[in-house]
């Protein structure tokens, strides 16, 4: 329907044009007759159509600014003033194009969320396999999901362990492992070996049918934004029928009338807007940022209330090794190295992330023999001559004993809402590994921009645990947090938020695609969110940088006071234009001729959207090269620091020879990796930032930090160089500690800021989700 109405409107510019430039060759030959048809031509198709919507507009109740096009076309016929009713008829046809271009980017059809849907399922049949149609599935039925496979309805897990990621359903980063007889849903994905499954209900009663329905309905109830011009009618449209009805009944000539009503023909109203708003679409889509019509641009400047999920959009949406906990003696690039190693030969998402840390750190890997798995659980295998588990610690304290460290890691998992993998090689345990979805290097900048922009309140509006999601908005200082979230539950606070103005929710999972479509306006992490949530959402953003997002708002925000300008603008001018054509000093072709005037200073003005400055935008970018690189050398530097607490954490049960020599050995990496690493940024770097940002000494909290490092590396130099030969007494021991968590501390700190600031730098659309998080 929407192609169709689009292909009509450029039929009928088409005629417009072709009518006008006919009939001016025609008068020009003096060939009036065959102009007056030629006109005639141009302007009756246009009249038509106006006329039909003229009939749609007052049958819904309302009045429209093209009342006063077809009266002003008609008239200008039945008074024979084809010239001005050609006119009239090119730039309401030209108005009509337009704005179908700018809502053509709204119609977008649930492709994506269909093709996700699976279409057969694997059924065991007499002991045998065969595919048959979803829909053929029945509750008691036992099925097979193979590795990679979507669970095609809701059931229970019958045979072997299912290893699932929930991301999409729940927003749980991490995957979850459902043991037999656990209950499994519709739309996870299989992250681990193949399992059989009964089950429980036909696809059409499953949970990813019902997310689906979600969607549909939230698009349909969702009513079509009205055009921005039309609320300026209920206005002007009395004032120019009045005003052009008053100068006919004065002068007793209705060319005066129409003379009025030529000029108030809104041309500017209908030409500007649009230009405006496409303007800010396509200033939006060169910022990454797919802005699905008119009617959400708008909505988007008029936004106060921001919803956002958690996982994928606050945070990068995957487990990352944000720790090492070693036990003493043992280096955590070894106990990195050595879970690598055996994890290459696993499909589990969590060992994927700890081979791709291990690799970031340039670490060597060796291959294992002789592995064996327990999905969901760990692995055992034969490494470098040794026995080596890694896993669960359930799973590697059976096979190698407790640690005295292990008992607070534990709990500094339950604190950070993380997961561990643990580590032993011969009976004993060598350490643990943390891993955690970490907050995305723009997310800080992006609430500041947002909030900066006039977005008074943000809730964090999540499907994961209380503590996690906790921990995450604390983090960012959002204004609510609401965890565990259902689909259903946040429809529901949806519908609740928009009682009390525009709101927007900004997801990228199909669990996020039922609000996404009941929003205001639905925002959906395109680059790496699910096809159903870009396709529900009104606004994309097709680069991962949220931070785009206070991008698209700055431009909406200016798009929209431009435009609602350009509309004060057009009626202002027109309405000087009506009096003087009211007073009998100008007229119907005149009078159109001051129109095309009036309408290029509207247009020009709406033109100025392409130049609406970006607040936080740098004048000078870095190339994403030397973003990457730099967001890599701070990788490298992970090992060193983890150190640097290991070596302050274990001080205090070391004998007195043996902490001299870890100290100095942490000495000697501060001196000769950290403080180099900051000199070299001093020296070599910030001088750049500084200019790349402008302004008089942008980043001397930056240099502030640097010199706090300093101060603290040489305190701790010229401690380890007056240790005692007798060793280390209490006071010297807390000072030794005291300085080593400050340097701590500071530098993980330290190295966030600097992540956030060169993602921040980045000239690229694109940013590698990897590289995102700091150090940790």
């Amino acid at each position: 329907m929407a192609e169709h109405k689009r292909i009509l409107d450029l039929a009928l510019l088409a005629f417009a044009l072709a009518g006008l430039a006919a009939g001016l060759v025609a008068r020009g030959l003096h060939q009036d007759d065959w102009a007056a048809w030629l006109f005639l031509a141009g302007t009756v198709p246009v009249l038509v159509a106006v006329l039909a919507d003229s009939a749609a507009s007052l049958l819904r109740r309302e009045v429209g600014l093209d009342i006063i096009a077809l009266v002003s076309i008609g008239g200008a016929l039945l008074l024979h003033e084809y010239v001005a009713a050609a006119v009239i008829g090119l730039m309401l046809s030209g108005g009509r194009a337009l704005e179908d271009f700018a809502d053509a980017r709204a119609r977008r059809e649930m492709s994506a969320l269909l093709a996700r849907v699976p279409r057969t399922a694997n059924l065991y049949e007499a002991e045998q396999l065969k595919a048959v149609p979803l829909e053929s599935v029945r509750a008691g039925d036992r099925l097979l999901v193979r590795a990679g496979e979507t669970v095609p309805v809701d059931g229970i897990v019958s045979g072997g362990t299912a290893v699932l990621d929930e991301a999409a359903l729940t927003g749980e980063s991490l995957p979850v492992t459902r043991a037999r007889s656990e209950r499994l849903r519709s739309g996870s994905i299989n992250a681990g070996a193949p399992f059989d499954m009964a089950a429980t209900s036909s696809a059409a009663d499953s949970t990813f049918a019902g997310i689906v329905r979600l969607v549909q309905a939230a698009q349909e109830a969702k009513a079509p934004s009205a055009r921005l011009a039309d609320r300026a009618a209920f206005v002007f449209t009395p004032l120019a029928i009045a005003l052009a009805g008053a100068a006919w009944a004065w002068s007793g000539d209705p060319v005066r009338g129409l003379a009025v009503l030529v000029v108030a023909t809104p041309c500017p109203l209908i030409l500007a807007v649009p230009v405006a708003i496409v303007s800010g679409l396509s200033r939006c889509a060169g910022r990454g940022v797919l802005v699905k019509g008119g009617g959400a641009l708008e909505q988007l400047a008029r936004l106060r209330t921001l919803y956002l999920d958690k996982t994928g959009t606050l945070t990068g949406g995957q487990a990352r090794v944000v720790a090492v906990e070693t036990e003493t003696g043992v280096a955590s690039d070894e106990v990195l190295r050595v879970a690598a190693s055996l994890d290459q030969l696993s499909q589990h998402v969590i060992a994927e992330a700890v081979v791709a840390a291990a690799r970031r750190r340039g670490l060597e890997l060796c291959l294992p023999t002789n592995v064996e798995e327990e999905p969901g659980a760990g692995l055992t295998g034969n490494l470098e001559g040794r026995c080596v588990s890694v896993g669960s610690y359930a799973y590697v304290s059976a096979r190698a004993g407790q640690s005295d460290w292990s008992g607070r890691f534990l709990r500094r998992m339950g604190y950070e809402g993380a997961t561990g993998v643990f580590v032993a090689a011969e009976g004993r345990m060598l350490g643990a590994i943390l891993l955690a979805d970490e907050i995305r290097a723009d997310s800080a900048r992006a609430l500041r921009l947002l909030r900066r922009a006039g977005i008074g309140r943000v809730v964090m509006l999540t499907g994961d645990r209380h503590d996690a999601a906790e921990r995450i908005g604390s983090a960012l200082g959002v204004d609510e947090v609401r965890a565990e979230q259902q689909p259903q539950d946040k429809l529901a606070a949806i519908a609740e938020a928009k009682t009390q103005g525009i709101c927007a929710m900004v997801g990228d999972g199909v669990n996020d695609a039922p609000a996404l479509a009941a929003a205001d306006i639905g925002i959906a992490m395109g680059a790496r969110g699910s096809g159903a949530s870009s396709e529900a959402a009104s606004v994309v953003l097709l680069v991962d940088r949220l931070d785009r997002l206070a991008d698209a708002l700055a431009i909406a925000q200016g798009a929209r006071r431009i435009a609602l300008r350009s509309v004060w603008i057009g009626m202002g001018l027109s309405i000087a234009a009506m009096v003087v054509a009211a007073l009998g000093l100008l007229p119907p072709v005149a009078g159109a001729l001051l129109q095309e005037a009036i309408d290029v200073a509207a247009i020009f003005n709406a033109l100025r959207v392409l130049r609406v400055r970006i607040p936080g935008r740098p004048q000078v970018s870095l190339p994403l090269a030397e973003v990457t690189r730099l967001k890599e050398e701070h990788e490298r530097l992970i090992g060193p620091l983890a150190r640097l607490r290991a070596v302050a954490d274990q001080l205090a049960t070391l004998p007195p020879d043996e902490a001299a020599v870890a100290l100095r050995e942490v000495e000697n990496l501060v001196r000769e990796r950290l403080l180099r690493h900051e000199r070299e940024d001093d020296l070599q770097l910030y001088p750049r930032i500084e200019r790349a940002l402008g302004g008089d000494d942008p980043i001397a909290a930056m240099h502030r930090t640097h010199r706090e490092v300093q101060e603290l590396g040489s305190v701790l130099t010229r401690m380890v160089g007056e240790l005692p030969p007798e060793g280390i007494d209490l006071p010297a021991l807390n000072d030794f500690r005291r300085v080593l968590y400050g340097l701590d501390a500071i530098l993980r700190l330290h190295f966030a800021q600097e992540d956030e600031l060169y993602h921040g730098l980045a000239s690229t659309e694109a940013v590698r989700p990897e590289s995102q998080a700091a150090p940790a």
